[in-house]
């Protein structure tokens, strides 16, 4: 969860035709598979896609995520330039220890990735639903990690056993200081 502060602002009241200060406001926000989900629900898209968002979709975005309740609309409309970059970093941060070597040549996925696609990966799993308020990046390490450790060995071709030989008997050879 990300916690913000909004700085204080003054507005004008059509109501009373009088100028109103505003205090601080704190904003806790959550980067999660539910976040997601709402956010596809109202643009029918996918959130994760390609295509760049308007500033509309992005404010819309971060009031899902917020899950302090009773925020005015015009909280969202002040947030900073801070705010805003603290936003994105979270959004962006990987929020965990786990790392993946990749192959030199590993083919992308070229799936889109949606909610439905997600929670689809959470049931295949088994991880329970209590996940999706994880933070997204989080919950998509665990379904890599979760694909990873249930994927069958893959065989070697005969090309690279070979050039593993080579390579183990170069090893012992330089180890043991001989030439064959």
């Amino acid at each position: 969860m990300l916690t913000i502060v909004v700085p204080g602002f003054e507005m004008f009241d059509e109501q009373t035709q009088e100028f109103v200060t505003r205090n601080d406001v704190t904003l806790d926000l959550e980067h999660s598979l539910v976040s997601m989900s709402k956010w596809e629900s109202i643009y029918e898209k996918p959130f994760l896609g390609k295509v760049e968002k308007t500033t509309e979709e992005v404010l819309e975005y971060i009031k899902i995520m917020t899950l302090t309740p009773n925020v005015s609309k015009e909280v969202f409309l002040k947030l900073s330039e801070d705010n805003v970059q603290a936003i994105n970093k979270y959004i962006d941060a990987k929020m965990t220890a786990t790392w993946f070597s990749e192959a030199p040549g590993a083919p992308s996925t070229r799936d889109v990735i949606t909610a439905e696609l997600i929670y689809y990966w959470m049931i295949t799993f088994q991880i329970p639903f209590e996940c999706e308020t994880w933070h997204l990046n989080k919950l998509f390490t665990l379904i890599r990690v979760c694909n990873i450790k249930q994927a069958k060995p893959k065989k070697m071709s005969r090309a690279e056993i070979a050039a593993r030989n080579r390579e183990l008997n170069s090893q012992r050879r330089e180890q043991l200081g001989t030439r064959g």
